[in-house]
Parts: structure tokens; sequence; C-alpha cells
């Protein structure tokens, strides 16, 4: 399995929200560039993943549901304390789109993700978007983990 992702900030002032959200939390138990490890929380729902190294936007990703008492154990593993967040999910113009609405210690930092296909794909690009973080290793949800926003 792969992940094709970009990654844009967002204009908290002309972003419409969605009735569809959740709360996530997720934590690392590793950040290594080859082989990052996550345990992640959404409700009554719970994964670890595992992705290998980002080459251009594209890495393998493998992602296998979890007992959420398992994940929670896990998190109580975790590298740092785990990223929260609230996850609205909406379609613009055929696109679907994650927004992350991010609490705590990364509380402020409002990032949108598209996933595509293959990396030439073409995908509407909502007003609310604004500039692209994808390569920007700082909005990397295992290094908002080990460096928050709120510490830049």
């Amino acid at each position: 399995m792969k992940e094709i992702e970009r990654k844009f900030l967002v204009h908290r002032e002309q972003f419409p929200g969605s009735d569809n959200q959740t709360i996530l939390k997720q934590g690392y138990l590793s950040v290594d560039p080859d082989r990052e490890v996550r345990i992640r929380r959404e409700g009554d729902r719970a994964w670890i993943t595992i992705k290998g190294r980002m080459e251009g936007i594209t890495r393998p990703e493998f992602d296998y549901t979890i007992p959420v008492e398992d994940a929670e154990a896990l998190l109580g593993l975790a590298l740092f304390l785990p990223v929260e967040k609230i996850r609205h999910r909406l379609v613009v113009d055929e696109t679907h789109w994650e927004v992350n609405e991010f609490l705590g210690a990364n509380a402020g930092l409002l990032m949108a993700e598209v996933e595509l296909e293959d990396e030439s794909q073409p995908f509407s690009r909502p007003a609310w978007l604004s500039h692209e973080v994808t390569f920007d290793q700082r909005y990397y949800n295992s290094e908002l983990a080990r460096k928050p926003y709120t510490q830049w």
C-alpha cells in the first residue's frame, strides 16, 4: 500500500468547517525516516500504522486495526506527548479533504490534507487553502509531536 499526500495551511477565517468531524489522538513509537510507527485512536476505533521513507510525496503505508485498549496502552509508550486534533472531513468539487484543527501544544494550527492516486493527479484547490507545506518537515505529525507548533 502507498500514501500520496499533499498538505496545506488553511485560512481560518475562510474555512467553512464541516458537520463530519471527529477527535483523533495519535502517538509515535518510532520516528525513524525509514520506519515511522504511529498509534491512532478515533472514538471507539484504533490503528497501528507503519510508514516507510518518503520519495517525493509518496511513501509505503501499512494500516492495521487494533483494540482500543491496546491503543491506549501503546500510546502510553509513545516517544512524545500525543498529537490531538479535530479532523473535519469534507468534499469540495469531488475532492476529499481532511482538515485538522490541532489542539493542546499544537493549538492554532489548521492544516488540510488531500490524498491522491498519483503524484501528478489534478485536484480542486478550495479558496480557504493557504500555502503548501508538503515538504516542510515541521508540519509532519511526527515532528509536531516532537516539537509542537506553539514552541516554534
